[in-house]
C-alpha cells in the first residue's frame, strides 16, 4: 500500500499549521515542503530553532516530512550551468538545503528548476551536471538524503527531460546520493507514461509526483490516467509516497480543494 503525503503549496503560505491538523483526516501521512513556503528567508537568516519549530507543529498534526522540492524558487540566480561563484554558491545552497531535509526528518530533494542549459551543447551539459553532481555528493553523503532530478517537460525545462535522462544519470553517478523521481504530468507530456519506463527506473524510484498539468486539482485537467500509473508503479512493487503537487488555487477554499484532490487519490491509487 502506498503512503500519501501532499506539498505545502497547497497550504498558506507561511503560516498553516492549522490546516496541517486536517490532512490526515483526508487520508495524508506526509508532507512535501516547498521551503519558501515555510520561511521568507531560507538560507542565510534560517536558524535551527525554526528548522526544530516547523518538524514539530508538522509531527503534532500526526504527519511526517517526507522531503523538500521547489528549492529554487525563492533563488531564482542559482542553479546549474552558472560561472565559477555561482557554481560555488549553488553548491553552498544545497548542501544547506539538505541539511535542512535532513534536519526536518526528511529523505528526498526534488530538483525541478534552475537547469535551463540555453546555449550550452547537451553533451557538456551533461558533462557539466555529472561534474557537479559529483561534488555535491561528497558533502552530503553523511546527511542521508538524496537528490532527485524532476524530469519535466520541454515546457518546463531544457535539460534533462526524461525519465529514461535522469535515471541514465543516477545510474552513471552511482551514489546513495542521487535517486530518481517521477512525476505524473512530465509523463504526459513526454509520452513516458507506460510501463518499461516505470520498469527501467524502479530500482532507483523513490518518490512520486501526482499531480495535473498547471497543477490543479487531481482528475481536473483530464489528461491524466492515474489509475493506470498507480497500476504501473504497483507493478513494479514501488512503496514510496504518492505525493500530491498542487498549487493553491483559493485560499478559502484551499482544504476544499486538497479534499478533492484527495478523494481522487485514493481512488486511484489505493
Amino acid at each position: 500500500m502506498f503512503k500519501f503525503s501532499i506539498s505545502n503549496i497547497a497550504l498558506n503560505a507561511f503560516d498553516h499549521t492549522k490546516q496541517l491538523q486536517i490532512l490526515p483526516e483526508l487520508g495524508f501521512q506526509g508532507i512535501e515542503v516547498a521551503p519558501s513556503r515555510v520561511w521568507k528567508n531560507t538560507w542565510h537568516g534560517l536558524t535551527a530553532n525554526q528548522v526544530d519549530n516547523y518538524r514539530q507543529s508538522v509531527e503534532k498534526a500526526d504527519l511526517k516530512i517526507v522531503g523538500l522540492h521547489s528549492l529554487f524558487f525563492d533563488h531564482p540566480e542559482l542553479g546549474l550551468f552558472r560561472n565559477s561563484a555561482g557554481r560555488k554558491e549553488t553548491l553552498e545552497f544545497l548542501q544547506h538545503l539538505s541539511l535542512v531535509c535532513r534536519d526536518l526528518g526528511g529523505k528526498t530533494l526534488i530538483w525541478g528548476s534552475g537547469r535551463r542549459r540555453k546555449k550550452i551543447s547537451s553533451v557538456d551539459a551533461y558533462s557539466e551536471t555529472l561534474d557537479f553532481m559529483g561534488l555535491l555528493c561528497s558533502k552530503i553523503e553523511d546527511h542521508g538524503t538524496c537528490f532527485c532530478f524532476e524530469p519535466l517537460g520541454p515546457s518546463d525545462t531544457d535539460f534533462l527531460n526524461s525519465a529514461r535522462e535522469t535515471t541514465r544519470l543516477a545510474k552513471q553517478l552511482n551514489h546513495p546520493a542521487v535517486k530518481v523521481q517521477l512525476d505524473a504530468k512530465a509523463l504526459i507530456e513526454n509520452g513516458e507514461a507506460t510501463l518499461d519506463v516505470f520498469k527501467e527506473t524502479a530500482s532507483l524510484l523513490v518518490h512520486f509526483h501526482a499531480n495535473e498539468p498547471g497543477l490543479g486539482i487531481l482528475g481536473s485537467s483530464g489528461q491524466v490516467n492515474h489509475s493506470t500509473l498507480s497500476k504501473y508503479l504497483k507493478k513494479i512493487r514501488y512503496n514510496g509516497y504518492i505525493s500530491v503537487e498542487q498549487r493553491q488555487l483559493n485560499q478559502k477554499t484551499a482544504l476544499q480543494d486538497i479534499q478533492k484532490s484527495a478523494s481522487t487519490l485514493i481512488k486511484a491509487y489505493r
